[in-house]
């Protein structure tokens, strides 16, 4: 089986019960590959060796995350990199009925000019953000109902992030590596966290936490 056939066949297991991948979508992620691989030799957008297993390492493993948590319409993705998970969560919302938007904050101006590229070509419904995330969320009023991020810094870190922000009406949802009890215990010494976690589809050592309530303990 090819790359994309067994990552179209990991996304299809990965959507919630009742929720299908369209034709539209597939085509989507479709011109989004293409859009990758063309700016790749440029920007570098992700490790070359995965270039040619991008369907399962970045596509289908970057929809476990809107997977986790499908209720949610408004996203913020925090360092998009190339856009996994944000592009995608934005590319399976498009589907839907009703508004939806993910907001994309991204430090690198090569590539906010790659992000708002497939956007634009794509029509989805995203905005992309060119600053650090600490001042963008500084005085961020727009409803969020998730979060998201994958290998972008320490779980510690991503608490200080979302902290104001966590809630009953707000979830954090990250992809996190063989690191992450290591990196849990290290944030526990600051924070009180409920979270659950789920066992990645594409990578056996990987997991998806999400981040129900947080609370600092020096309070």
């Amino acid at each position: 089986m090819d790359s994309k056939a067994e990552g179209l066949d990991l996304i299809q297991s990965i959507m919630p019960d009742g929720q299908g991948v369209s034709r539209e979508t597939i085509h989507r992620l479709g011109i989004y590959e293409s859009l990758v691989k063309k700016w790749q030799p440029a920007q570098n957008l992700i490790a070359p060796k995965t270039l040619n297993e991008i369907w399962v390492r970045h596509i289908a493993d970057s929809a476990q995350i809107y997977a986790a948590y499908p209720q949610a319409c408004y996203w913020l993705d925090m360092g998009s990199g190339a856009g996994f998970p944000g592009l995608v969560t934005a590319i399976l919302l498009k589907d839907l009925s009703g508004d939806h938007h993910v907001h994309m904050i991204e430090s690198n101006g090569r590539k906010v000019m790659f992000l708002r590229t497939v956007a634009r070509e794509l029509g989805l419904s995203v905005t992309v953000h060119n600053d650090r995330i600490e001042r963008v969320l500084e005085n961020w009023t727009d409803p969020i109902d998730a979060f998201s991020a994958r290998a972008l810094t320490s779980f510690d870190n991503l608490c200080g992030f979302v902290a104001p922000f966590i809630g009953p009406d707000c979830v954090g949802v990250f992809h996190k590596g063989r690191e992450f009890d290591r990196e849990l215990s290290e944030a526990s010494a600051s924070w009180e966290i409920d979270l659950v976690q789920q066992a990645s589809k594409t990578d056996p050592e990987a997991r998806i936490v999400m981040l129900r309530g947080l609370s600092s303990k020096s309070i």
